[in-house]
């Protein structure tokens, strides 16, 4: 395979090309079915899936991988403590760093050529060590090298067409609903990703067990913000975060029940006084006056003054109901 400069490629077989794409797409929300959205690199990213006979991995050493059967990048990934400096810019579009600050390093190369066939990527999200969020498809919009950056956009999940160069596909008007459609898709996206890096660690903070009754079932787990996250001071942050199982975090939303600066559990008094059966019982009556399970680092739990805020609501709802 050989490259010009600016990304067009010979011998390229576009069709064998989206089979690969629409393959690994395939295998990608299978895989999400079973594990979620954030997908482990080992084995399951590195291993990859079989295709006509070959193993086609999604992930490599570097941030740019391509197969070693296909002629373009597959993927493109970033790491929770890696070089990159990827972030959401002011166009609604995401920066991906080239490798390196050699223009025409052949990764680099390769996603110009991406963006001249308009081929669809996976956009591996480092949230943890070897926890991944994965997007797809993502699109190579814009190049600079002044910048020694990428433009990348998001669009919806579904099956694309066989690759050709983009000005050839669609007219302006098209171009301009992608476009459109892109920008909200790619708005969403920056959303689920950190509603999820704020679940992955929250979750490791609290050993991935429930914060007041240490269900340990990750799939009925929630990273629940103290300060509501619609609430200017809700950041996402492991600070404002607890890990709750589905029933205590609706426990908490609903002020069934408030945690104060000190940890202590108070369930609300009206609550205490009812009578039903073992769940309310035991689940909710019975955590009054327990203190909840605090992650091992002290930076990592509770801020006292998020608490005390949140508390300051419990008491205020719970003289009203």
């Amino acid at each position: 395979m050989r490259y010009d400069r600016l990304g067009s490629a010979a011998n390229f077989d576009q069709l064998y090309d989206q089979r690969v794409r629409n393959a690994a797409f395939e295998w990608l929300a299978s895989q999400c079915a079973v594990h979620g959205d954030v997908l482990p690199r080992r084995p399951l990213l590195e291993r990859g899936f079989e295709f006509q006979g070959r193993r086609i991995h999604l992930v490599g050493p570097q941030g740019i991988f391509k197969p070693r059967t296909m002629a373009v990048p597959l993927s493109i990934t970033t790491t929770p403590a890696g070089p990159y400096n990827d972030a959401f810019g002011p166009e609604h579009f995401l920066r991906y760093r080239y490798r390196g600050d050699d223009v025409d390093h052949h990764e680099n190369v390769g996603l110009r050529t991406a963006m001249a066939y308009h081929l669809p990527l996976v956009y591996f999200h480092g949230l943890l060590p070897g926890r991944y969020f994965a997007e797809w498809p993502v699109y190579v919009v814009g190049d600079s090298p002044e910048t020694l950056t990428f433009s990348i956009e998001v669009d919806t999940r579904k099956m694309r067409p066989a690759a050709v160069p983009m000005q050839v596909r669609e007219s302006a008007a098209a171009r301009r609903e992608t476009a459109l459609r892109r920008q909200y898709v790619t708005v969403e996206s920056r959303r689920r990703l950190h509603q999820q890096a704020f679940r992955e660690r929250v979750l490791k903070a609290y050993r991935h067990q429930c914060a007041l009754c240490r269900l340990r079932h990750e799939e009925l787990l929630d990273a629940a913000h103290i300060i509501p996250d619609a609430e200017p001071e809700g950041e996402p942050e492991v600070r404002n975060g607890l890990a709750l199982c589905r029933l205590h975090h609706a426990a908490f939303d609903r002020f069934f029940l408030g945690i104060r600066p000190d940890y202590t559990i108070q369930v609300r008094p009206a609550i205490l006084l009812e009578e039903d059966g073992p769940t309310l019982r035991h689940a909710i009556q019975g955590l009054h006056g327990r203190r909840i399970s605090l992650p091992r680092r002290h930076s990592d739990r509770p801020s006292p003054s998020s608490l005390s805020f949140r508390y300051d609501r419990f008491l205020e709802k719970a003289a009203t109901l």
